[in-house]
């Protein structure tokens, strides 16, 4: 599923996929696409909104 991320070093928005069967709760390490910094990945599953929020850290 498609999903994207807001870079918690430069800001710029970043595209990501999310493998639906891993489970509703996800951490996983990814590159900013623009700045490069590696960002922490929390994501989530809202079952109500049938979305997956994702909240980036620095790493």
């Amino acid at each position: 599923m498609e999903a994207g991320f807001q870079c918690a070093g430069c800001g710029e928005w970043n595209s990501t996929a999310v493998d639906e069967s891993v489970g509703r709760r996800q951490d996983y390490v990814e590159d900013c696409q623009v700045c490069c910094k590696p960002n922490i990945l929390h994501i989530e599953y809202d079952a109500s909104t049938e979305e997956f929020f994702v909240r980036a850290e620095l790493e």
